[in-house]
């Protein structure tokens, strides 16, 4: 992805946002010369990964196979220093905008409508190769449970969520003609670096051509934060 593009998406989503009355926490609006200023006190920042993602999961489309969240709040397992258990997102889902069928080892999450259009998320169980299995699922959604046929779409209005456990393969987008939707996560512990298992093997993080200087850093840029500041 370009600069750029990544800088004109991190200005739509602040409107979004501010349109839908979500107040972001302080670092959202920080630039990067924030970030070098400031010392070990935003280590859990960092270490952690609060902040801006926007990935394009490699394939050159946001538009058509992309997503933005910000990281509320997150730990790290194993890490004393960040003992929190748990995780919250927020995420902007644009019509037709898919992020592709995956499942996580760790974390189990409940996915939010928080407002906006209407999601829509695809649901496989996995085989004990990690393919997709054609045994029917069974979710609660919103405390009720519900099994249904390998492959089907729940639609997700406003206020509805659902639970996604371990090794659940989900797939989402935003229903055409409804709008962009406001998507919540509450997970456990999130680890993107390794906790992301894609049915095809696709990167999680883009490739970044640096066209323009950044309205904001990614989560993905803040490795190199962290080696200048050890540089120093």
């Amino acid at each position: 992805m370009k600069r750029s593009e990544i800088n004109a998406i991190l200005r739509d989503a602040k409107t979004f946002f501010t349109q839908m009355k979500f107040a972001l926490p302080p670092v959202a609006h920080w630039r990067p010369a924030e970030f070098t200023a400031r010392g070990t006190e935003i280590d859990e920042i960092l270490d952690v990964g609060i902040g801006w993602d926007i990935t394009d999961f490699g394939l050159s489309d946001f538009a058509h196979h992309g997503l933005l969240l910000f990281t509320i709040r997150n730990g790290k397992c194993g890490d004393p220093r960040y003992p929190k258990p748990y995780a919250e997102k927020a995420m902007i889902v644009r019509e037709a905008q898919i992020t592709p069928m995956h499942f996580h080892w760790q974390k189990a999450e409940d996915i939010i409508n928080r407002g906006g259009g209407n999601l829509v998320i695809k649901l496989y169980n996995a085989t004990d190769d990690d393919r997709l299995a054609d045994t029917p699922v069974t979710v609660s959604m919103d405390g009720v449970r519900h099994t249904l046929p390998a492959g089907s779409e729940v639609v997700l209005t406003p206020g509805e969520s659902i639970t996604l456990p371990q090794r659940l393969y989900h797939s989402f987008w935003g229903e055409p003609g409804n709008g962009t939707v406001f998507v919540g996560e509450v997970s456990a512990v999130n680890d993107d670096h390794h906790d992301n298992r894609f049915l095809d093997e696709l990167p999680r993080f883009p490739g970044i051509v640096e066209d323009e200087p950044p309205l904001h850093l990614l989560v993905s840029d803040y490795p190199a934060v962290q080696a200048a500041r050890a540089a120093r």
